[in-house]
């Protein structure tokens, strides 16, 4: 019973309360030291918990950057290719005396502009390319002669040949410096309108140095109504770089202008430069970048409606993209669906120990509920019991679960990739045939999936973490608290009895 002193009534009265919350909490320490045995019992449950969710949390946290960054910085590439099964059959369809004329398709620079304008696309890389002559510079393997980017098939077309190309003048084509096989090896790479680089091969071999002006021709056509129109570039050597590809393309006709020593390097403004409605003889290219691969046949619906002929396939390297964020995807929902298995069953053994544990603690309740203290006050005890071993098996889970999480991340990657390259051989084998397996660019034979994802804690995690353990043990020590909160002090110390 609480008595006031009159004179001194509210300073007793808050005495009294600061000394039962200060009771309260002495008094849950010790029931956690006290009962050692259920209380670790709980711990170990509410630690596997911790741990699970602090590797599940971080190879989420992780798999997902990893994805979002690939997606913005690469999306799904797409390009236009022409298909010369299409172009051979038109072209049958259309040939007149005898003749047929095979010509590789171009698309206007206008059209690939306004298709770079699609809302599906994250963005777009243009490139061009022209064949050139030169009446001062001697191109490379020059006596096996020149060639053209025509396609011809039938009988010689004598009567008004193209111009036959003894150098290639190509922009925004640089992906090799990137990969390696080239290095700029003096100058700079060309940045400006008619600056150009060279190989040191074809630099050397026509003493070219940088600062040079070289002129350069070449020419327009349009096939159907047999007309011409000359082009010319003064452009300034600026760089010069080293070539370790290949010099010819497997298979390739084997000419100067085939030769890639004979490549001038420059930007895509410098090439389209000399581009004319209706001409054909700059072959422009686009790359583009979806944000998502499953939005490839939208995409493909929107150029067709654009006026992209028929001759051009719409394809996207959905193979290579899969291939390096598949095992990752994969490896995100197998953290995810672990921890919300573990979340779940950990949370109803934790709910059930918890209410055997109290239901033991009947009449430790009954006696402080006869002493005055209330329900809330009461639960407030149990639950900072709970709490002071969470806290614990944070300390720890934390500590364990960052050190686990790396091991574990990379024997799971490995079974995701493993899992995908043997789809992706049973799919090859069942297919028999390479047209059983979706169109991909050159590249997807090339890409190579994640091998390794580095795991990090970090502040988002761990507060991750921290909501996560505090809930569960909230949780578990709430309900059952509610069900021994529900008897009256008097009831409970009878059934003691």
């Amino acid at each position: 019973m609480l008595i006031v002193d009159e004179n001194h009534g509210s300073s007793a009265i808050f005495f009294y309360k600061e000394s039962i919350t200060m009771y309260l909490f002495t008094n849950a320490f010790r029931n956690v030291l006290r009962n050692r045995g259920r209380n670790t019992l709980i711990g170990a449950i509410l630690l596997a918990v911790i741990v699970a969710s602090v590797i599940a949390l971080m190879i989420s946290d992780a798999a997902s950057g990893i994805i979002d960054d690939y997606k913005g910085r690469f999306g799904a590439e797409v390009r236009l290719q022409p298909d010369m099964e299409k172009i051979r059959k038109e072209a049958m369809a259309n040939s007149a005396n005898g003749r047929v004329m095979m010509t590789v398709p171009s698309i206007p620079a206008e059209q690939y502009m306004a298709f770079g304008e699609s809302e599906y696309l994250l963005n777009s890389v243009y490139s061009a390319r022209t064949g050139v002559n030169s009446d001062s510079i001697a191109a490379v393997d020059a006596e096996l002669g020149a060639g053209s980017g025509m396609m011809m098939a039938g009988p010689a077309m004598t009567d008004n040949p193209p111009m036959q190309f003894m150098l290639s003048l190509l922009g925004n084509r640089f992906s090799e410096f990137e990969e390696g096989t080239r290095e700029l090896a003096e100058g700079t790479m060309p940045a400006g309108l008619n600056e150009i680089i060279v190989s040191t091969d074809l630099a050397e071999a026509n003493d070219i140095r940088i600062g040079d002006k070289l002129s350069l021709y070449g020419e327009l056509t349009n096939m159907k109504e047999g007309t011409r129109a000359d082009t010319s570039y003064e452009l300034t050597v600026v760089g010069t770089y080293y070539d370790a590809t290949d010099e010819y393309a497997e298979g390739a006709r084997q000419n100067a202008f085939t030769n890639r020593r004979n490549e001038l390097l420059a930007t895509y403004e410098t090439v389209v430069q000399q581009i004319q409605p209706d001409m054909n003889g700059i072959r422009i290219e686009a790359t583009y970048y979806l944000k998502e691969p499953g939005m490839l046949d939208a995409f493909a619906a929107e150029v067709y409606a654009k006026g992209l002929a028929e001759t051009f396939d719409v394809t996207t390297d959905e193979a290579s993209y899969n291939k390096i964020v598949g095992p990752v995807e994969g490896l995100k929902g197998i953290a995810v669906t672990f921890m919300i298995v573990v979340l779940l069953f950990g949370g109803i053994i934790l709910v059930l120990l918890s209410t055997i544990a109290i239901r033991e603690r009947k009449y430790e309740i009954g006696v402080l509920r006869a002493m005055g203290l209330k329900k809330t006050k009461v639960a407030i005890g149990l639950w900072s019991e709970v709490l002071m071993i969470a806290c614990v098996c944070l300390a720890i889970g934390l500590g364990a679960g960052s050190l686990a999480a790396q091991p574990i991340t990379d024997a799971l990657l490995a079974g995701q990739i493993e899992a995908a390259e043997a789809s992706e051989s049973a799919q090859v084998q069942a297919g028999g045939m390479m047209m059983m397996r979706p169109a991909v660019t050159p590249a997807a034979s090339d890409a190579e999936p994640l091998s390794r994802l580095d795991i990090t804690l970090g502040l988002d995690t761990t507060l991750q973490i921290v909501g996560i353990a505090l809930l569960l043990a909230s949780l578990a020590g709430l309900i059952s608290i509610s069900r021994i909160t529900k008897y009256e002090p008097i009831k409970i110390l009878m059934e003691r009895n």
